[in-house]
């Protein structure tokens, strides 16, 4: 038994305001977005596809008084910050919208997912390769780190300079050097953009900036004025959050923060559920939605059924972001049950009903998998009580579908439950069952 430090429970900076006044005005920057999901959700038929329509766009437009330009950016809003869920082709209403009038935390939950989205709501300027961009998204932390400690405007040329010195920092870190003394620049075609060099290093990095300035006060995370950038009180509430997050994840015993997806899910392995999302949530904090769903993702694909079954746990933290790549995944076979099961949950399922969306082949399959998970990290008396989480009503049916499901650990779980279960006839049973999986038999 472990006792974890505890410490009292972080408070907002002087002057944010309280968290119904936070919702109020994430209420008012999404106002747009809730109008055209509700729209969407009572309208039959095209209205409901997606991408949104021509045709659904100019009716939406007409209903709501609003331009088609407007119409487009509201929708693309409505699916960022969760208000619509797209399902193949189709798009539903999200549980936050349902909970939209009610629920303060549901709706600041939408707008942080629209703000970490800034980048995606603003287009980058055309012109620019993909990696300054890509580089620029990174840096955009540090910059709102300073806006957020400054508790007040800072002036352009500041930013401009914080940019300068994070996107050097990330390029230093991939080793991509400045050319030095003797070294040639290889060519470039007269008709190829030059993004890169000293000579447009300066300016590149003020349009970059001018970009994510503007799409962080597209979202209601700042404003602009002549020459400065100030945090609105919503955008200086989410800095602060997120900076909290990383600071506890600091602090944590673990120090998961700085493990891989591999090492921290090893590392939550042992915690109760509680715990173990919070330390799910500090991990994810500290990196990019896309590369931490892939990381974990990876992870899941991996030979240690454990920590397959630990990643899709650590994904539902993740939530709505994860769907897309979730949902790819459903064709993987060793990650379909996984899948299943998580998309059912997300769309609203009860967790005890959930497990209604698997075959009874892919039923079987998870069964050898949490047994597997069980008999390499658990003890062997719960493997004996996994027995009665299969689907089959008697021990011979199990046997009999786990030879034909081709699980690669069947024949390692079979062995492990032999040797831990009391009943010698069962266990004769079970050896017999693997031995015929081993040699291919009947």
């Amino acid at each position: 038994m472990t006792t974890r430090r505890t410490r009292p429970a972080p408070r907002p900076p002087e002057g944010t305001p309280p968290r119904a006044e936070l919702a109020r005005q994430a209420r008012a920057v999404l106002a747009d977005a809730v109008r055209i999901a509700h729209w969407a959700a009572g309208t039959p038929g095209p209205g409901t596809t997606a991408p949104l329509a021509a045709h659904a766009l100019e009716r939406a437009a007409t209903a709501l008084e609003l331009s088609p330009a407007q119409v487009r950016a509201g929708w693309d809003r409505a699916r960022l910050a969760g208000l619509v869920e797209l399902h193949g082709d189709t798009a539903r209403p999200g549980w936050r919208l349902r909970a939209w009038d009610r629920d303060d935390s549901a709706v600041l939950r939408g707008w942080v997912a629209l703000f970490d989205a800034w980048s995606l709501v603003h287009a980058a300027p055309e012109g620019i390769e993909a990696g300054a961009v890509a580089e620029a998204v990174e840096a955009v932390p540090q910059v709102l780190s300073l806006l957020q400690l400054s508790a007040g405007s800072v002036t352009v040329p500041a930013l401009l300079d914080l940019l300068g010195q994070r996107v050097a920092e990330l390029q230093e870190e991939r080793c991509e050097v400045p050319l030095g003394p003797g070294r040639t620049a290889p060519a470039v075609s007269a008709d190829q953009p030059a993004t890169a060099g000293p000579a447009r290093s300066a300016d590149l990095n003020a349009l970059l900036l001018d970009w994510a300035l503007e799409g962080l006060a597209a979202v209601g995370a700042l404003t602009l004025g002549q020459g400065h950038a100030t945090l609105t009180p919503l955008g200086n509430w989410a800095v602060w959050v997120k900076l909290e997050q990383i600071c506890v994840a600091a602090q944590s015993p673990a120090g998961n923060i700085e493990q891989s997806a591999a090492d921290m899910l090893l590392g939550c392995a042992r915690l109760t559920p509680g715990p173990a999302r919070d330390e799910y949530r500090a991990w994810l904090a500290a990196r990019t939605v896309g590369s931490a769903v892939a990381e974990l993702l990876a992870v899941a694909r991996g030979e240690d059924a454990l920590l397959r079954g630990l990643a899709f746990e650590a994904l539902r933290v993740v939530g709505g972001p994860a769907e897309p790549e979730v949902r790819a995944v459903l064709a993987e076979p060793s990650l379909r049950p996984y899948a299943l099961l998580w998309l059912a949950e997300y769309e609203g399922n009860d967790p005890d009903d959930a497990q209604d969306v698997l075959s009874r082949e892919e039923a079987t399959w998870l069964w050898v998998d949490t047994a597997a998970a069980v008999a390499d990290h658990g003890e062997t008396g719960l493997l004996v009580r996994h027995l009665d989480s299969a689907v089959q009503g008697t021990v011979p049916a199990l046997l009999d579908e786990v030879r034909a499901v081709g699980h690669p650990r069947t024949v390692q779980v079979l062995v492990a439950l032999a040797a831990a279960h009391p009943d010698p006839a069962l266990a004769k049973a079970v050896r017999r069952a693997a031995f015929q999986v081993h040699t291919g038999g009947a």
